[in-house]
């Protein structure tokens, strides 16, 4: 699936892991995804955390989807922010499943948390064109 996402690898978003329900993706932000108040465009950051929780729900195989997400933005990430994504299953129940995405920056103190998302998955199988 990641193989085939142009969105996400066109943007140099790397999933580095993906098992059991969690993944961890990154990306650095680039000139493109800087908005006018020179900071990262919240659209961005909600594509990495919506990216990296694709990678956990389909992890457990079936094809999964978004049923819905919503992203709290803590802080702003800047131009050459390296921002890491660590997405975590919270519940499956039936085909539905819940998952938090926690997207933060390394800094000399510590990680510093950019935005909290979560999305609701559905598994459907295959998808109809």
């Amino acid at each position: 699936m990641l193989e085939s996402d142009v969105a996400s690898t066109s943007l140099g978003i790397v999933v580095t892991s993906a098992h059991d329900g969690s993944a961890v993706a990154r990306m650095r932000v680039t000139e493109q995804m800087v908005n006018g108040h020179d900071i990262t465009h919240g659209g961005y950051v909600f594509l990495l955390a919506d990216t990296t929780f694709a990678a956990a729900c389909n992890s457990h195989g079936p094809v999964t989807v978004a049923a819905g997400a919503e992203i709290s933005f803590v802080t702003s990430a800047f131009l050459g922010d390296e921002l890491v994504a660590t997405a975590q299953e919270r519940t499956r129940y039936g085909r539905n499943g819940i998952y938090d995405v926690t997207v933060h920056r390394d800094t000399p103190s510590g990680p510093e948390v950019v935005a909290e998302f979560r999305g609701r998955s559905r598994t459907v199988g295959q998808i109809k064109r």
